[in-house]
């Protein structure tokens, strides 16, 4: 499969609908995604990224038939990761010569992935790559997702290969942002967003502050994942300034995870009592063993502050709380408030515990939390519902 962007560049990658965990297990792919990789043809013809490696003999059958391999002139491999550069070394095969243009960054993780030492051409921030009628000009973007990253930009058709900015696992036969459903799409985008880009926020308002800066028209973000931004592509870049900027709507999200439901029910006495004392509030609980993390940790994403709860278990927390509070701690959310809550049966450390992980993650910990003996009574709930609604008070001071 292939088809037309503009008159000169044509997408050639792979759908894979079939994919439900990247990254190994640490992404949830619900909806699936693709592996972009785009021909430039002009005087000069240019190959930029491949695909994920267990495609590769597809991906380079595919190739033939849109242009004699011969015929590429230059690669570019805008970040080594194996989804990326995985049918490399089968491309390769049949065009060792052909110089591939990348970060010095990537030139080390290329040579590490496939202990090939091909023609590298190594290329930083402003350098421009001549094509005939028109110019790439390549944009480093170190730790968006690694630090071997970069984007470049296509003269004459305006556009952004963005690379992982502005992505997302996302298969759709429509492939152009204009023809999908918006909701799925803006799911999918700010779910990629929380879970992969959040840690450098910081970078990410520079970059684009930085690509901006160019004074560039831009027709259309062509990323390395999901659909091509084609219709208003800019509204992408403008979501992304604003997740950026540490990020929070009016909702409080609730994670826990519970051994003979006591917990779940303090988790659903304290969602009361947040709602009696904010109606407009977006309350949201999520058993933590039973729900997709990748969609947890959106939730918390969004949220202006968290609850986290837990029984004690051995003088620790359930393992899946235990799991998804060290990935929360490894996105480093920045302006969000939280409190943690258990039960316990004899020693009652997970509330403390909880406490301290939330420390630990950057939250501002309002409270020392609150724990119930055994299978909390009708006293013990009242408890909760009245911290949730004291919860509320705290966040708004």
């Amino acid at each position: 499969m292939s088809f037309k962007i503009t008159d000169n560049v044509t997408w050639v990658g792979k759908i894979d609908w079939d994919l439900r965990k990247f990254h190994g297990e640490e992404y949830s792919t619900h909806k699936g995604s693709t592996y972009n990789s785009y021909l430039i043809r002009d005087q000069k013809n240019v190959l930029i990224d491949t695909v994920w490696m267990p495609f590769a003999g597809q991906f380079v059958d595919n190739l033939k038939s849109e242009i004699p391999l011969k015929n590429i002139d230059y690669l570019i491999i805008s970040h080594a990761e194996i989804d990326h550069s995985g049918a490399l070394p089968a491309l390769m095969k049949n065009i060792p010569a052909t110089p591939i243009y990348c970060t010095a960054n990537a030139v080390k993780s290329l040579r590490g992935h496939y202990h090939q030492d091909w023609d590298f051409r190594v290329v930083k921030t402003g350098d421009k790559l001549s094509i005939g009628s028109k110019e790439l000009i390549f944009v480093e973007a170190p730790m968006l997702h690694w630090p071997d990253s970069m984007m470049c930009y296509l003269t004459g058709d305006n556009i952004i290969f963005s690379n992982d900015a502005f992505g997302q696992h996302y298969a759709s036969e429509y492939m152009f942002n204009d023809l999908v459903d918006q909701d799925e799409l803006y799911r999918e985008c700010i779910k990629y967003y929380a879970n992969i880009l959040t840690p450098f926020s910081r970078l990410v308002d520079r970059k684009i502050k930085e690509v901006v800066g160019f004074n560039l028209p831009v027709n259309t973000i062509c990323p390395s994942h999901g659909v091509i931004w084609r219709h208003d592509p800019l509204q992408i870049v403008n979501k992304y300034a604003v997740w950026a900027g540490d990020y929070q709507e009016n909702q409080i999200t609730i994670l826990y995870d519970t051994m003979w439901d006591g917990t779940r029910r303090m988790a659903e006495a304290i969602a009361e009592g947040i709602k009696r004392a904010d109606t407009a509030v977006n309350v949201k609980l999520y058993n933590t063993a039973r729900r997709d993390k990748n969609d947890i940790i959106t939730e918390v994403f969004k949220s202006k502050a968290i609850l986290a709860g837990s029984p004690t278990i051995n003088k620790g927390i359930l393992s899946s709380m235990a799991g998804i509070m060290e990935e929360i701690k490894g996105l480093a959310f920045k302006n969000k408030k939280a409190a943690a809550f258990g039960t316990y049966g004899w020693s009652g450390e997970s509330a403390a515990i909880l406490t301290g992980l939330l420390k630990e993650s950057g939250f501002s910990v309002l409270n020392d939390g609150i724990k119930a003996l055994w299978n909390p009574d009708e006293s013990a709930i009242g408890d909760c519902i009245k911290f949730g609604e004291n919860f509320v008070q705290e966040i708004a001071q």
